[in-house]
């Protein structure tokens, strides 16, 4: 009977002033030649730990990253995910039984890079952001599957939890909209999404005004409910 392992990996996009997103990699050798892919950090998961707890104990051990709000969106279990020869080479090196079945969790999270330094660790040699259109279409594994999901899940269900850690505590609605078009990767009317906004509950115009600007100054929002933001 084959063994069923299970695993998370992490995609932790970054967002900062050039304003495209980007994603974190780490490279990681593939056999004793030095040969290298990239691949999004990543492990299995230790008996009897909790899941998000595991996916914070792996992207801490592979980038020295920490309180970063994940938000679980997808598992993938295609029993051929581990199979390729080049992952099998690097299993080989790191598992007893790099033929046994992997199952992944995927994570997301959303972050300002300016505030994060990644470090590489464990079998990762070297951790880095690099812009969505430059990825490879070679990652590891089933990994450029697993973003590409990531990627959809953003698109098609904005989640604030995770956006909300892109803005500042208080932020106008053209800032706001912007964050949208590059989570979208479209144009939006802006009296349509102005509309859209007004909608959503938890976020709030206060009564301050934007400062030290030539043009009309803009009011400022922020979301309403402080622990909704803060929370890891």
């Amino acid at each position: 009977m084959t063994t069923l392992n299970l695993s998370i990996d992490c995609v932790i996009l970054g967002f900062d002033d050039d304003q495209k997103l980007k994603v974190l990699l780490i490279k990681k050798f593939i056999n004793n030649k030095n040969d290298f892919q990239y691949a999004l950090p990543g492990d299995l998961v230790k008996p009897n730990e909790d899941l998000l707890a595991g996916g914070k104990r792996i992207l801490k051990s592979l980038t020295s990253l920490e309180n970063i709000y994940l938000k679980q969106f997808h598992t993938f279990g295609n029993p051929e995910r581990t199979k390729q020869s080049k992952d099998q080479s690097w299993l080989s090196m790191y598992r007893k039984k790099p033929e046994e079945r992997v199952v992944t969790v995927g994570y997301v999270a959303l972050v300002k890079m300016e505030e994060y330094s990644p470090q590489a660790s464990s079998f990762a040699v070297d951790a880095e952001w690099i812009e969505l259109s430059r990825v490879s279409k070679d990652l590891a594994f089933d990994h450029n599957e697993i973003l590409d999901t990531a990627i959809k899940y953003l698109r098609d269900q904005i989640d604030h939890k995770l956006i909300s850690n892109l803005l500042p505590t208080k932020f106008t609605l053209s800032q706001l909209q912007n964050l949208y078009e590059i989570l979208l990767d479209q144009k939006l009317d802006k009296r349509n999404f102005r509309k859209n906004i007004s909608k959503i509950d938890i976020i709030k115009k206060t009564s301050e005004k934007q400062e030290g600007v030539r043009h009309k100054p803009a009011y400022l929002y922020t979301y309403g409910d402080d622990s909704f933001v803060s929370q890891i």
